[in-house]
């Protein structure tokens, strides 16, 4: 099955396949700095990008259910390798490095971009890219540049809308129907765009959902 527009995600049987996903165990593989470190892709993979600071450790730390997998921080820029992890011998969650912040050197910026890039075209296995983007913030040059990225790759990506409990539902609602209308001219871009929150639990049962269907 795979994770159409058509989705029911008010349907029970649907959200509980993603929690029984989600309820495996999760635990961590290993971290690379260099492509030649990744893992032999056994599995499928579901890897979630982007800007520093925008809730990727707090969101993976959510759909697993477990506080301390992905380490937290109020520092942009403190993940600097691909992180794995492995779900109930089902799935692989890579973990990449936020990009975007202005305080990390040249040369670990290019170091950083030359690997996810690298990643992302050789990379069989990957079902999905979850590109996060902070409801608070909308679309930055920088996203969009991981996303031309990923449709030179050819590899599938989706929008998750982080951090939403911060925003107006009326300005949440806006947000989306922009991100939905550029994504249009995206090819590799999935239409459907789940709005979260670590903090408050909102959207995680919907996503666990979604990402469940690409183990099929």
């Amino acid at each position: 099955m795979s994770v159409a527009t058509e989705l029911d995600l008010e349907d029970p049987a649907i959200l509980e396949q993603g929690r029984i996903l989600f309820e495996q165990p999760c635990t961590f593989v290993l971290g690379c700095v260099k492509l030649d470190q990744v893992p032999d892709g056994s599995l499928p993979e579901i890897a979630f990008a982007g800007r520093s600071n925008v809730g990727k450790s707090s969101l993976l730390n959510a759909l697993v259910r477990q506080n301390t997998l992905a380490r937290t921080s109020n520092t942009p820029g403190r993940t600097r390798e691909i992180n794995f992890f492995e779900l109930g011998q089902r799935l692989m969650l890579a973990d990449l490095p936020g990009y975007g912040y202005a305080r990390v050197s040249k040369a670990q910026v290019k170091q950083w971009t030359g690997l996810v890039d690298s990643y992302l075209k050789g990379r069989v296995n990957l079902r999905r890219t979850c590109v996060l983007i902070d409801s608070r913030h909308g679309l930055k040059e920088s996203d969009r540049g991981v996303m031309e990225m990923l449709d030179k790759a050819a590899q599938p990506y989706q929008v998750v809308l982080t951090k939403v409990d911060k925003v107006k539902a009326s300005y949440l609602d806006d947000l989306q129907a922009k991100i939905a209308a550029e994504l249009a001219t995206h090819p590799a871009a999935h239409p459907l765009i789940p709005k979260t929150s670590s903090r408050k639990g909102e959207g995680i049962a919907e996503l666990r959902a979604m990402l469940a269907t690409l183990t099929v």
